[in-house]
C-alpha cells in the first residue's frame, strides 16, 4: 500500500466519530480528518476541553465541520447516551475508538459498573459503543492498539486483574483486548459477508514533547518539555505523526478489514504508516471468541452481526 499522510484524500460528505478527540493522539486524528472535509464528531468527556479543541481545529482548518457529543468510557449508561447522540446526528461512516486511560492508577479502581477501570474503560466501553452504534455505522471501526501488547504477556483468565494488579499490566491487557476485539470483529464481518471493515492501528512511540504546538490544547512551554523532546527524538515522534496510522486506518480506501497499521520503522516506533503484524496472542481466534463472550457479559449488550 502506498500512502502520503501529508496529502489525504477528500472525505467531504462523510461523518467520522473520534472518541477522546479533544486531547492527545485523538486531537491530532480529529484535526487531520477535519482537513479532509469530513464532519468530525468529538466524543469527549470534558466539555471545556472539547470546546478548546474545536477552537484549535478551526484555527488551523478554516471552515472545519466539528461538533462535540458527551462520552464517558467508564459508564455504560453514558455510552448508551453517546450511541443515541450519534444516531441522532445521522449515524457515522467511521468510528475511531481512540479514547482511553493511558496512565492508570497505581491501585486497582473500578468503573461505575464495577469493572476494572482500565480494561473496563479502554475496552468494554468501546465494545459497548461499537455494538450500540453498529446499526448506524456505514463503513468501518478503528481500534487503537499499542506496542505494550508485545511487552506484557496476555493472561486471558485475569483480564480484570482480580488476582494481581499493576498499572502497566492492566494497560497492556486493555490493549490486548482492544486488538483482540478488532480482529474478532473482522472475522465476524467476513463470515457474515458484511462489507464493513474493522481495523486496528497504533501510534508507535508518540509524545507531546515532539508534537507541534497547539496553544489551548498543547504547548511545549517548559524547559523540561523541550529537553524531553530532544532526548526522545531518535526513537520517537510527535503525537501529530503518531496520529498518521489511525488516520490511514480510518480513511484509506485500500486498507483492508483486519489490517494492523503502525509506524514504518522496524520496531514500529516512528515513521509513516504501514501494515504490521500484531502480537500473536491478540490476533488469536480463540482469544477473540472468548473475549467477545466476556465483553457481552461485562457490558450486558449482545452484539450480533446480521447474517453471521
Amino acid at each position: 500500500m502506498t500512502w502520503d499522510p501529508r496529502r489525504l484524500p477528500s472525505q467531504a460528505g462523510r461523518t467520522i466519530v473520534v472518541t477522546g478527540g479533544s486531547t492527545g493522539i485523538g486531537y491530532w486524528v480529529a484535526e487531520q480528518l477535519a482537513a479532509t472535509g469530513a464532519r468530525v464528531v468529538l466524543a469527549a468527556r470534558h466539555a471545556p476541553k472539547a470546546v478548546e479543541a474545536i477552537a484549535s481545529i478551526r484555527a488551523h482548518v478554516p471552515d472545519a465541520d466539528v461538533v462535540h457529543v458527551p462520552f464517558d468510557l467508564a459508564s455504560l449508561a453514558a455510552v448508551r447516551e453517546t450511541a443515541a447522540a450519534i444516531a441522532d446526528l445521522g449515524g457515522a461512516d467511521v468510528l475511531v475508538c481512540n479514547a482511553g486511560l493511558v496512565v492508570p492508577s497505581r491501585r486497582r479502581e473500578t468503573t461505575t459498573d464495577g469493572l476494572e477501570l482500565t480494561v473496563g474503560g479502554n475496552f468494554v466501553g468501546h465494545f459497548a459503543l461499537t455494538a450500540l452504534a453498529f446499526p448506524v455505522l456505514r463503513d468501518r471501526v478503528v481500534g487503537l492498539g499499542s506496542l505494550s501488547t508485545r511487552l506484557v504477556r496476555l493472561d486471558a483468565d485475569d483480564l480484570m486483574s482480580q488476582r494481581r494488579y499493576s498499572a502497566f499490566r492492566a494497560y497492556a491487557f486493555s490493549k490486548h483486548a482492544v486488538q483482540g476485539f478488532g480482529f474478532e470483529l473482522d472475522r465476524r464481518l467476513r463470515a457474515a459477508r458484511d462489507a464493513r471493515r474493522s481495523l486496528v492501528a497504533h501510534p508507535g512511540y508518540a509524545t507531546n514533547a515532539l508534537s507541534e504546538s497547539r496553544p489551548g490544547v498543547w504547548s511545549n512551554s517548559t524547559w523540561w518539555q523541550r529537553s524531553g523532546g530532544r532526548l526522545t527524538f531518535p526513537v520517537g515522534q510527535g503525537k501529530d505523526r503518531g496520529a498518521w496510522p489511525i488516520v490511514r486506518a480510518a480513511i484509506d480506501p485500500d486498507a483492508a478489514s483486519g489490517d494492523f497499521l503502525g509506524p514504518r520503522d522496524v520496531l514500529g516506533l516512528r515513521g509513516e504508516p504501514v501494515r504490521h503484524e500484531p502480537a500473536p496472542s491478540s490476533a488469536s481466534p480463540e482469544f477473540g471468541a472468548r473475549l467477545w463472550e466476556l465483553a457481552e457479559e461485562w457490558s450486558g449488550i449482545r452484539f450480533e452481526i446480521p447474517g453471521g
